[in-house]
């Protein structure tokens, strides 16, 4: 995963709505949930759920699939592990600094 991706899947994640609705279809699992029924949970007006639903969808966090007059959306499974991968990736891999001792003291790092 790159960097571009990373952070723009992170940026939609920082909105509170898209957030919530994401943990939401993430808990729903395979079988996702309907922008019905996610709206009974998360209980704000369709305009503005179908709003923060298209930011996920762009991000490539939800994917939605059309089923007769609703609409299904389902957390995109793959996209969230490669992230949660990237995060994670080089975790406790140790960092080289260039700076001496004192400097890294007054800089906080």
């Amino acid at each position: 995963m790159d960097t571009e991706l990373a952070a723009k899947q992170m940026a939609e994640l920082g909105n509170p709505h898209r957030l919530h609705a994401f943990r939401l279809l993430v808990k729903a699992g395979e079988s996702g949930l309907t922008v019905g029924e996610i709206q009974s949970h998360l209980k704000i007006p369709g305009s503005t759920l179908s709003h923060h639903l298209s930011h996920l969808v762009w991000a490539g966090l939800v994917n939605q699939e059309r089923e007769g007059r609703v609409l299904r959306c389902r957390a995109n499974f793959p996209a969230m592990h490669q992230l949660i991968g990237f995060l994670a990736d080089e975790c406790c891999a140790g960092v080289t600094t260039t700076c001496l001792p004192t400097d890294c003291a007054e800089t906080g790092s």
